[in-house]
């Protein structure tokens, strides 16, 4: 049977299939973000190898050595207004730009170069690549080992050979010792170390806090002075272990060869790791990247944030969203039970909801700006004047840090709490309240007990809405709390273990900072798409573990609905 296209359109169908239609081409386009996020992002983490080649331009010869990182077509006239001899014919040109690191010997990271200018390519086995705490990568030769500035082992060939092997072998031995003691010391200095400075700074302000109250009994003064002596030589002893331990880590140094001829010396202490990706089996290279993976999830980062890994900003974005969701539930809930069970419905109640509906798109840096004026500089400053003096001048509240960036957020995402419990607590059948009434619970016991549970979901719902808003804000952040680098946990052993005073880092706010402030964009640019996509998966991860919990509860309370 034949349809009209009138009658087709009429039926709906086409705006079915237009919903269809547009809801597929989102989902391609959020994969395709994902996969190109993800493509560009851990690709990174691969050990590319390593290209050596002689680069002639303009009649000057220079041999290099680097990875490819990226390549683009240019039109030859670009080229040639540049002073560049270019054939005469050719209308575009290869140009790649070359990873060539070795920073402290040759002033950049990356250079571009003219593929057509590139000969004698070749890939040996024995060019290796050392990444360090300083200066970023290395690559060249090893050529020999220093113990104490004695030279104990060298080579000179360019070949893989047994006596090159063995070398190596030393050099990686090496390596893992220093690596070794590299964390014996970080534990000391932000372990041992960090907790007897912290003691004592609580020691100073406690004495401070005696000669403001004019205390003057001096046995009170003796104990300070006795615990602070007590530290005091606690702090000598590792002090005296620290000096030994430098002393071993710095004890070895490499020396190395470019692929241009120049020997250098490094400090084996200030490598963090060494391999030939030229020399490299497959098994070999994929161990090699789940160990860069895993030291991006882990570890701290260093060289302006473009080397290492990302792990304070992934520990303050999740204790800063953790906080908010315990700080904007009860605030949100208590809102909408009021306006939904107990607020007379008229007038000034619509005109909260419209107000509430108008706050949930106020833009972001205006609650930034409040949270600065009125959490930070208003209550944070009278906390200080009331319960830390002592500390004065320096601010202990009155300065951005994790608690007010928590509450910012959470006055940014209530609205979002308020309107989603509302809708959960207009869904309650009125027959179940007047049937608690019936058997005799009072109206407080009907809510808390009745009322409140079925309307769980929804307020889960809310909280699962406020997390995906709030864990990618950025704006606000910058002005209550965030940094670019933060020196230490804000949980950690020592007392009170969460210091919600503390400055912290954030996913998104590093996104920014890596992408551009950065002194060095080329570097940085793939761990701006590596740490996208963490946030991504972190934001996820927090809202999967929401919807289980609400998905629970909506299963628990299925049953009183019915």
């Amino acid at each position: 049977m034949r349809v009209s296209f009138t009658e087709w359109t009429k039926s709906g169908s086409p705006w079915v299939w237009l919903n269809a239609g547009a809801v597929a081409i989102s989902m391609i386009m959020v994969i395709g973000l994902l996969g190109l996020i993800a493509v560009r992002g851990l690709g990174h983490f691969w050990p590319a190898d390593i290209m050596q080649a002689k680069y002639t331009e303009n009649g000057n010869t220079i041999v290099l050595a680097g990875e490819i990182a990226d390549g683009e077509n240019v039109p030859a006239e670009q080229l040639r207004d540049a002073g560049v001899a270019v054939p005469a014919d050719a209308e575009f040109m290869r140009r790649n730009l070359l990873k060539i690191g070795n920073r402290d010997v040759g002033g950049s990271d990356f250079i571009w170069v003219l593929d057509e200018f590139l000969s004698e390519k070749s890939k040996p086995e024995m060019l290796f690549a050392a990444e360090r705490r300083e200066w970023g990568n290395f690559y060249g030769y090893l050529r020999g080992l220093k113990e104490n500035g004695t030279l104990v082992a060298s080579h000179d060939g360019y070949q893989k050979t047994p006596e090159y092997m063995a070398l190596w072998h030393d050099f990686q031995q090496r390596l893992e010792r220093a690596l070794s003691i590299h964390d014996q010391i970080k534990d000391i200095e932000k372990g041992a170390i960090g907790s007897i400075n912290y003691e004592l700074e609580r020691l100073r302000l406690k004495q401070r806090s005696l000669e403001l109250k004019g205390v003057t009994d001096q046995s009170a003064y003796d104990e300070l002075d006795a615990r602070r002596a007590e530290l005091n030589a606690e702090y000598e002893v590792l002090q005296k272990e620290l000096l030994d331990l430098y002393t071993a880590f710095n004890r070895d140094s490499l020396i190395a060869e470019t692929a241009a001829g120049q020997q250098v010396e490094i400090d084996i202490g200030k490598v963090v790791r060494a391999f030939l990706p030229n020399n490299m089996g497959l098994t070999d290279k994929i161990g090699h990247y789940i160990a860069k993976i895993w030291e991006f999830v882990s570890d701290d980062p260093r060289e302006a944030n473009t080397e290492g890994g990302i792990f304070p900003a992934i520990f303050g974005t999740v204790m800063m969203v953790l906080l908010m969701s315990v700080m904007v539930t009860p605030f949100g809930v208590v809102a909408a039970v009021y306006l939904r069970e107990y607020a007379k419905q008229g007038f000034i109640t619509r005109l909260i909801r419209i107000a509430v509906n108008n706050l949930a798109g106020v833009p972001s840096i205006v609650y930034g700006v409040f949270g600065l004026g009125f959490f930070v500089y208003f209550l944070g400053g009278n906390i200080d004047d009331l319960f830390f003096p002592e500390a004065k001048p320096a601010p202990t509240f009155g300065t951005p840090g994790l608690m007010w960036a928590s509450l910012t957020l959470a006055l940014l995402t209530v609205p979002v709490v308020i309107v989603a419990t509302e809708e959960g607590l207009s869904r309650i059948p009125r027959a179940v309240r007047e049937g608690s009434l019936a058997l005799g619970a009072t109206k407080a016991e009907t809510l808390w007990k009745v009322v409140l549970p079925m309307a769980s979901p929804a307020m889960m719902t809310g909280v699962i809405l406020a997390i995906a808003r709030a864990a990618g804000e950025v704006a606000p952040l910058m002005l209550v709390g965030v940094v670019k680098l933060a020196p230490s946990l804000p949980l950690d052993l020592n007392y009170p273990y969460l210091h919600l005073d503390q400055k912290f880092m954030h996913l998104g706010f590093h996104i920014y900072d890596v992408g551009f402030q950065s002194p060095n964009v080329e570097a940085a640019r793939p761990l701006v798409y590596a740490t996208a996509l963490l946030l991504v998966a972190v934001i996820a991860l927090l809202n999967f573990s929401a919807i289980a919990i609400r998905n629970h509860l909506r299963e628990k309370y299925k049953a009183l609905e019915m």
